[in-house]
């Protein structure tokens, strides 16, 4: 197994944070990442979600939605072709700090089979995808 988490404090209120992470629809307006996803935020549904590493090709997969915690978390699950092979566990957590201050925590953890082809790979370009998606959301709550 393998995690790669990510935090980012954010000028704004949980609500503001929370509702923009929920607005599946603008994300390719923002979100330099996770370029789209369709599906509902409900735990067992099914996402559609496509996302983009730096300097890498668009990728599509179709995870399970795992948790949904208003104002708190939002996680889904995904396979890659078939369940072991290789997974990744997406979670988005948000702390509240103050009343205008929250943590966004931005993490997945990776397993499988393939996980040591891969290993490299998301130390560098999918942690840079998480901290630029970060920043992304950081800018559009603040500023918004």
């Amino acid at each position: 197994m393998k995690e790669i988490s990510t935090s980012i404090d954010i000028n704004a209120s949980v609500q503001k944070v929370w509702q923009i992470l929920m607005d599946f629809s603008a994300y390719e307006q923002w979100n330099p990442f996770i370029r789209s996803i369709e599906g509902q935020a409900r735990e067992g549904s099914q996402l559609q979600v496509q996302i983009q590493p730096p300097g890498g090709q668009r990728m599509a997969f179709k995870p399970t939605v795992v948790a949904v915690l208003p104002e708190r978390e939002f996680g889904w699950l995904g396979h890659f072709i078939l369940p072991g092979l290789f997974d990744g566990e997406h979670r988005f957590q948000l702390e509240t700090l103050g009343e205008h201050r929250v943590r966004l925590t931005h993490s997945e953890r990776f397993s499988g089979l393939l996980l040591p082809l891969l290993s490299k790979s998301l130390d560098t370009t999918v942690r840079q995808g998480f901290e630029a998606m970060n920043q992304a959301l950081k800018s559009r709550a603040e500023t918004g």
